[in-house]
């Protein structure tokens, strides 16, 4: 199974289109760089019901065909929300970044993460930065998403997850295998975890002036039982 995408590929200033077959997607966990911060989280989250993870980072496999670039999606119940990450792209051999949200559903956390995980799809926006062009100022690179009401629900620096390379490395040895996507780890929510109709999200960088954004709705379906 694969997620057939149309996507823009952005290199040096020039942009192509391309059809990429995703074949592997990778849900990356707990990957903040600050250790007393992550198990603070943990500790939160334990509080609520959410297990403690069995690593550190940890890295949850989902279909390939969860990945998607639609503007609208379909979850089940009233219980699941967005959160946006930098998304890590491996395409003909190169490495490209862009960005999109692990919408996941919170009830079915609180007694299994993985199958959370895999319980809505992973929008992303359609556009990708190669790696090589951000490398230089990678920690400058900025993370927003907000509600349907326009509130802020996301803000920070990329900085407060581990590098790139270091999350593909401790995931695969030598890297991703080709036309893999992984979702990075993401920042704290402003004001707490909760749902939206709606969620956006962005990948900005203030160096070269540029950003990737992506927009979905939520509909939700009834729970009969």
């Amino acid at each position: 199974m694969s997620a057939e995408l149309n996507l823009t590929l952005v290199s040096g200033g020039e942009e192509r289109t391309a059809t990429v077959s995703v074949r592997h997607a990778i849900i990356a966990g707990w990957t903040g760089r600050d250790p007393v911060a992550v198990e603070k989280h943990i500790k939160e989250l334990e509080e609520l019901g959410v297990p403690r993870p069995a690593s550190t980072p940890i890295y949850y496999r989902v279909a390939a065909s969860r990945i998607t670039t639609a503007s609208q999606i379909q979850v089940t119940g009233t219980e699941s929300s967005g959160e946006t990450e930098f998304v890590l792209l491996k395409h003909d051999g190169r490495l490209w970044v862009g960005v999109g949200s692990d919408h996941t559903d919170r009830k079915v956390e609180t007694y299994n993460i993985t199958v959370s995980k895999q319980m809505c799809e992973k929008p992303m926006a359609h556009t990708f930065w190669t790696l090589d062009d951000v490398r230089d100022h990678w920690d400058r690179l900025e993370l927003r998403s907000w509600t349907a009401d326009g509130e802020l629900y996301q803000e920070g620096s990329v900085a407060a997850m581990r590098m790139p390379d270091e999350l593909m490395t401790q995931y695969a040895g030598k890297g991703l295998p080709d036309d893999a996507v992984m979702f990075c780890g993401t920042l704290a929510a402003i004001g707490g975890v909760r749902p939206s109709p709606q969620f956006s999200f962005e990948l900005n960088d203030p160096v070269l002036g540029r950003k990737i954004a992506h927009a979905y709705e939520i509909t939700e379906l009834p729970v009969l039982g």
